[in-house]
């Protein structure tokens, strides 16, 4: 017998099963109820089916405990993701039809036809690491909604209320200085006690759950710290290459800029007698400035070379006035009284090269 996919569209009540085959023809139909039995009475009824994979929409979700129940069976299951199926969906009819057998149909397509499905596996030591931080993530919203209730409370009976970040100990000093006037305040003055037992509660619980957590938490292995850092603090061993220290490579000493080396058999190395080392201020923090290192840029030897001028040569561009020196312009002589205006021309001398 060919090989069938079996889609299941869990729920919290109810689980509708529809099984098809390669070619995406339905061969059944089941719907269980939830109950202890659920597995039993899918298995009993897909045994007309023995080559049978099992894709069940949000293994790792509302499915989670059907497929964690097929796993131990020898059954394999593969967890479909919700998208999936509306994608399948939307493919086939145009629009996202949301029923149980159609989700079931649509997840086992999308099984039958998806890459990116994903083979559920039974929970591990990974299901606990999972559990404990999600309840101390749970406390920590309660605790945030118990003081906001809190707070709340006390704007009624404090003119201003608290301004700032209450504690368990902060709120019973407050409760005990007021006096209630009436029947209202003494309600909300007892209502704001039991936010106040609350509070102390959830404070109980996660300092509870910390030391829990440092008792059976083993020895984190620790990472050498560097040998420049004054702490005595050891850091935990990086989980990844990646987030490793990387090791700084060793600086090297850079030669002289007229090409002398730096090393002890050149005489630039050797001190000068009667010359005291000089200690200043450079690129780098409290470098020593020596006769083999001076302050100053050596100039450079007749070896070196000028580097080539990188500006373009160009004529000077003319002035407008000398390039209309050779044209002829007019002139205005000074007038005399009684005489007409005259205007005459000159024109500029030529030497006895530009004469034609």
């Amino acid at each position: 017998m060919a090989a069938v996919m079996i889609g299941v569209d869990p729920h919290k009540a109810s689980h509708t099963a529809v099984v098809i085959s390669a070619a995406e023809e339905p061969l059944g139909e089941l719907r269980v109820r939830a109950s202890a039995a659920q597995a039993d009475r899918l298995l009993e009824w897909a045994a007309a089916w023995p080559q049978r994979t099992w894709a069940v929409e949000g293994a790792g979700g509302m499915g989670h405990l059907l497929a964690q129940q097929l796993l131990p069976a020898g059954e394999r299951v593969l967890d479909v993701q919700p998208k999936l199926g509306a994608r399948v969906r939307l493919l086939a009819a145009g629009d996202t039809n949301k029923n149980d057998p159609n989700d079931a149909r649509s997840a086992a397509i999308a099984a039958l036809r998806s890459a990116a499905v994903r083979e559920a596996r039974p929970d591990d030591h990974a299901a606990v690491l999972k559990v404990w931080p999600k309840r101390h993530r749970d406390l920590g919203r309660t605790r945030t909604q118990t003081v906001c209730r809190l707070h709340a409370v006390l704007c009624e009976l404090i003119p201003g209320g608290v301004p700032k970040a209450i504690i368990a100990a902060h709120a019973a000093r407050l409760l005990a200085s007021i006096t209630p006037s009436g029947a209202v305040q003494a309600a909300r003055c007892e209502l704001a006690a039991e936010f106040l037992e609350d509070l102390r509660h959830i404070d109980s619980q996660l300092h509870d759950r910390a030391g829990a957590g440092t008792a059976v938490s083993t020895t984190p292995s620790t990472w050498p710290r560097s040998p420049r850092s004054a702490s005595v603090t050891a850091r935990a061993a990086p989980t990844s290459r990646r987030n490793w220290p990387r090791e700084r490579p060793a600086k090297k000493r850079c030669a002289l800029s007229n090409g002398a080396s730096a090393t002890p058999s050149s005489p630039a190395s050797k001190p000068t007698s009667g010359v005291p080392a000089r200690t200043a201020r450079e690129g780098s923090r409290g470098t020593t400035l020596s006769p083999a290192r001076p302050a100053h840029t050596p100039g450079t030897g007749s070896s070196a070379k000028p580097l080539p001028d990188l500006t373009p040569r160009l004529r000077p561009r003319a002035s407008p006035r000398a390039a209309r020196a050779h044209l002829p312009f007019p002139r205005l002589l000074p007038i005399q009284p009684g005489d007409e205006p005259q205007v005459r021309v000159e024109r500029p001398e030529r030497s006895e090269d530009e004469r034609p």
